[in-house]
């Protein structure tokens, strides 16, 4: 995938607002081959950083909350930082007063370092193969034997379905509400690698988990 392996280094930035109760911590990635591909990487997570911002504010404005009644609250972790690959999570808390509770939402990018490039979960795979299927297959499997209590039937998983990279196994993972009930939080589904490899595509950050 690429002829760098060696990590990149990552800061913590925080966005505070005087006018409200805000503190959103997010990465600030350096270490690069060039500056292009650097601003390219920190531009995309500061857009999803303003995105889960939007999204959480805008609901609650929606429901006649104000801007003065909220709290939010963001963090990140870093999934993978190796062989090319930087995979990591935003996560976004708000809670509007006197709201029994809040809201959490977490998304998930995966680059490679070298040319700056984000991987939608299709472009981990050969084209034309069934990662859908394939990959519902395992999730349901692992409800059953995880005993997970699900909101109504399991079918499959969504073709942009959420999800990360953490060392040799892929993640899939659900938001609050998509298929279990609030107080079970994120549905996470470690997928091992190589129990996919026939079906991973070769230079994407997939195939760099394998050798």
């Amino acid at each position: 995938m690429s002829d760098i392996q060696n990590p990149v280094y990552i800061f913590t930035r925080r966005i505070v607002s005087p006018y409200q109760d805000v503190i959103i911590d997010y990465p600030f990635v350096t270490g690069f081959k060039t500056l292009a591909v650097q601003n390219t990487i920190n531009s995309r997570i500061m857009k999803t950083v303003n995105q889960l911002i939007y999204e959480q504010t805008n609901k609650l404005l929606e429901q006649g909350y104000k801007a003065p009644q909220m709290t939010i609250q963001g963090w990140y972790e870093i999934k993978t930082n190796e062989r090319g690959v930087l995979s990591l999570s935003i996560g976004n808390y708000t809670i509007a007063y006197p709201a029994a509770h809040g809201l959490t939402i977490i998304k998930s990018l995966t680059f490679d370092i070298n040319t700056g490039k984000e991987y939608k979960l299709e472009e981990l795979f050969k084209p034309g193969s069934d990662y859908v299927g394939v990959l519902s297959k395992i999730i349901q499997k692992q409800i059953k034997e995880r005993e997970i209590p699900i909101l109504g039937e399991f079918k499959q998983i969504q073709a942009d379905q959420d999800y990360y990279i953490a060392d040799k196994a892929l993640v899939i993972y659900f938001q609050l509400y998509e298929i279990t009930a609030y107080a079970f939080g994120f549905p996470m589904f470690p997928i091992s690698v190589y129990e996919i490899q026939y079906i991973i595509r070769e230079g994407s950050p997939l195939a760099a988990m394998l050798t």
